[in-house]
């Protein structure tokens, strides 16, 4: 695989050196607008084609695959120049800003019979794999009730930086430089953690989104910080389980943690990742009268990085694709405009919608996709 990288930032130095570790994976490219930010990059990870713009790079072409890890903003353009040019595209989540986007990604994609992947980072965690094939084995029996949670502190901490005076963080809380603040930064995370681990799909959604001040005014230079900060949220699943999922960056005390409880008939399970590393516990059988939980031993498993290498070099596509990406996205949508109408929605009716003309994202003129 000849593989571009499309913006060169933090998440961009983590992505290729994953790739690198692949045999049979080459980085032939890199393109940022940041000439000083390019020249670290590609210096440091020793590529030579570098690129001001991707039109340049698409131009040259000595290229088959391409990772966008551009900011979320950045995505839909430039992942459709990508597929035009029928290149394979490894995205950064989230897919795109709101579902008309995404779903024209997806479709343009699918269309050009080009391998399409997102980024969901946490489908690495091996213990969430081995939930989910639990829970198509039936060893939990019918799933009755999901908990899931992202808590980070960057808000209250500075072990990632200080967000009040580097940029690279407070475009994360404004929407005017393309955020959905944290229900559209790591909500798309947690959605996915726990439809995913729990083997199923979101079909009602009621969503809480708050945001609070954190500056005077509101505001830091250029940047009106008006993205959420918290969101809380209450689903139905399709396999009739209820959920409550919810994520904040005011968590004191944890960096980045994922926790998915997924309880039923027969047994439950609890996945917990941290940066330290992650663990799987369940309680069955006996156990179930004494509340007893028992770690879980769990096998590795292959990486996204991985997964898009092979289904590039075999041209069987795999998971997360853009679709299921787009799904998400609809998720988040319909979750905002469910924080502005306090009331349920449902993803169903949302489906039922796409084959009419499509409505702007709700954010920009008070519309709303698949409001039933």
């Amino acid at each position: 695989m000849r593989l571009l990288v499309l913006g060169t930032g933090v998440m961009a130095k983590n992505q290729v050196a994953n790739f690198l570790a692949i045999d049979g994976v080459e980085v032939v490219g890199a393109v940022d607008t940041d000439l000083a930010r390019l020249t670290e990059f590609a210096d440091h990870f020793h590529i030579e084609k570098r690129f001001r713009t991707l039109e340049e790079a698409i131009d040259w072409g000595e290229f088959d695959s391409a990772t966008n890890v551009t900011p979320d903003r950045i995505h839909y353009a430039t992942s459709l120049a990508l597929i035009a040019a029928g290149k394979h595209v490894f995205c950064e989540k989230p897919l795109a800003e709101h579902y008309d986007h995404a779903l024209e990604m997806t479709e343009a994609a699918e269309a050009a019979g080009v391998i399409n992947m997102v980024n969901l980072t946490y489908r690495n965690v091996a213990p969430l794999q081995r939930a989910r094939e639990m829970v198509l084995a039936g060893e939990l029996g019918t799933i009755r009730h999901v908990e899931a949670s992202y808590l980070q502190s960057w808000l209250v901490s500075r072990a990632w930086g200080d967000w009040r005076t580097e940029s690279r963080w407070l475009w994360r809380l404004s929407t005017g430089h393309g955020s959905n603040g944290v229900l559209g930064d790591v909500g798309i995370h947690i959605l996915d953690f726990a439809a995913y681990g729990a083997a199923t799909d979101i079909d009602h959604v009621f969503a809480r989104l708050k945001t609070f001040n954190k500056a005077p005014g509101g505001q830091i230079g250029e940047y009106l910080l008006d993205a959420n900060d918290s969101f809380t949220m209450s689903v139905d699943f399709t396999n009739g389980a209820l959920g409550v999922i919810h994520a904040t960056r005011w968590a004191t005390g944890h960096l980045n943690e994922l926790k998915l409880r997924i309880y039923g008939e027969k047994g439950s399970l609890e996945v917990t990742h941290r940066p330290d590393g992650s663990d799987l516990r369940g309680c069955f059988g006996d156990d179930i009268e004494s509340a007893t939980w028992r770690d879980i031993e769990v096998p590795p498993v292959l990486t996204n990085y991985q997964r898009f290498a092979e289904a590039v070099k075999t041209g069987r596509q795999d998971d997360p694709t853009f679709r299921h990406a787009a799904n998400l996205q609809k998720v988040i949508d319909l979750a905002i405009v469910s924080e502005r109408e306090r009331r349920e929605l449902n993803l169903l009716a949302a489906q039922q919608q796409d084959s009419t003309p499509r409505q702007a994202h709700p954010a920009a003129d008070g519309g709303g996709v698949g409001v039933d």
